[in-house]
């Protein structure tokens, strides 16, 4: 049996040799160690794996969960309330009624008669405008209408002296059967008494029986003629009338270059000055009613199917409380709200003026009991179809789907997905709607 001795040697270039020595002449063999890449493979290739579990592992919670400090958010408590159905609208004083001054005809402004923001009255003259053009118009139709009537009443005067013509021939074909009717009286006596030759009677007789006959026959033409004559007449009345209403409209037209107050009230936005070329319809001021006021306030679209006229309004007013009612809608949607008039139900406050800004509560129904949700921006982002709910211990906040109903501008009506007690993030939404889970940093 043969005995060795194994001995190290100090290590160099990165390895250690290992030499056996033996106590017998055989040839040494040294010990070769494996190469460093090979001994640190599978701690390398098991570290990457566990690194990119886990990079896996948070890529999968990052995208379903943000983190945000808590102070940055808003919370509020679900509870049990009575809810007042209203909606706080920003409103303006406006006048009951606005007239509005229109240039019935074009032309050049000559005078100004009033000013902004004066009392007028009815009927007062205003703005005078002229119009050369328009004038020789006038004068030219009002030309052409004299002597159409003066035709006219020529024709008419001809017909008066054929009218009179017949009456003046039946009179005297009537006192000639007159007297030849007494004639044949008075010859037939004679002619009976031989006193008269028959002929003399026969030619009296045949006289007067022409004269009958004539009689008839001028009757009869005087009838026809008469009606001709009443259709003319019936149609020169008409013409008649036409043309002196064409003088009229003609004279108006001259007499709307003035532009005068519809109704009595206050000259405003007038825009006329002297020598300024106003167009045909053209609107050059208003005249507001004096002393009655409506208010003009524009609602969110959310309320278009919930205001109805007659509701109420509260508002106050230099320390005093009024109430107005829904006058007028309209449903017209213009930047999301749409427009609502209402009329004062008693006499309009003191010292009120137009454009006066009031903030009015329009009731849209009664209070009752119900689970109230604070108001807040974050219905803005989900339209109130979800919100994030605070869990328990306050770490963190859950999405979930709610059921919301009516709302004023502090509390929302909730009708399911929530009860009395639990807390809801109540500000902004922006930043993590596409998230389901808020952590909540203290």
């Amino acid at each position: 049996m043969q005995l060795a001795e194994k001995y190290e040697l100090p290590i160099r270039h990165g390895r250690c040799i290992a030499i056996s020595m033996h106590s017998t002449t055989s040839m040494d063999r040294p010990l070769i160690t494996p190469p460093m890449w090979r001994r640190l493979a599978v701690p390398v290739v098991a570290g990457v794996l566990l690194v990119g579990i886990a990079a896996a592992l948070l890529g999968r919670v990052s995208a379903d969960t943000y983190r945000v400090a808590a102070d940055k958010l808003t919370f509020a408590t679900v509870k049990r309330a009575s809810f007042e159905d209203f909606v706080s609208v920003r409103a303006m004083a406006a006048p009951l009624t606005t007239h509005y001054l229109t240039a019935a005809q074009g032309g050049e402004v000559q005078k100004v008669l009033a000013e902004d923001g004066v009392s007028v009255r009815a009927g007062q003259p205003l703005v005078i405008l002229t119009n050369a053009a328009l004038q020789l118009q006038v004068a030219s139709r009002e030309a052409d209408a004299a002597g159409q009537i003066n035709a006219l009443e020529n024709t008419r005067l001809q017909l008066e002296d054929a009218r009179f013509k017949y009456e003046h021939d039946l009179l005297d074909i009537e006192h000639q059967i007159s007297q030849l009717k007494g004639d044949l009286a008075r010859d037939r006596i004679l002619l009976e008494g031989n006193a008269i030759a028959p002929s003399i009677y026969k030619q009296e007789l045949e006289q007067y029986e022409y004269q009958l006959k004539l009689r008839d026959a001028t009757l009869a033409s005087r009838d026809t003629q008469q009606a001709v004559r009443a259709r003319e007449l019936a149609q020169l009345q008409e013409t008649l009338q036409r043309l002196k209403d064409s003088i009229v409209t003609a004279r108006a037209s001259l007499d709307s270059l003035t532009i005068r107050a519809p109704t009595d009230g206050r000259l405003t936005a007038l825009d006329a000055e002297v020598g300024q070329s106003k167009a045909e319809g053209a609107v050059v001021g208003e005249v507001d009613s004096l002393d009655r006021f409506k208010i003009t306030a524009q609602v969110d679209e959310f309320y278009l199917g919930r205001v109805v006229p007659g509701q109420a309004a509260l508002f106050s007013l230099n320390g005093q409380d009024y109430q107005a009612q829904v006058a007028k809608i309209y449903p017209q949607i213009a930047n999301g709200t749409f427009r609502v008039d209402l009329h004062f139900s008693g006499p309009a406050p003191r010292g009120m003026h137009t454009g006066q800004a009031i903030d009015i509560r329009l009731q849209l129904g009664s209070a009752g009991p119900a689970t109230l949700l604070p108001n807040g921006p974050f219905y803005q982002d989900t339209g109130g179809s979800w919100v994030f709910v605070v869990s328990g211990e306050g770490s963190s906040a859950a999405r979930r789907t709610v059921r919301l109903g009516r709302r004023n501008p502090d509390n929302i009506e909730v009708l399911e997905g929530l009860v009395p007690g639990e807390r809801v993030i109540v500000s902004s939404y922006a930043a993590f709607q596409k998230f389901n889970r808020i952590e909540l940093d203290r």
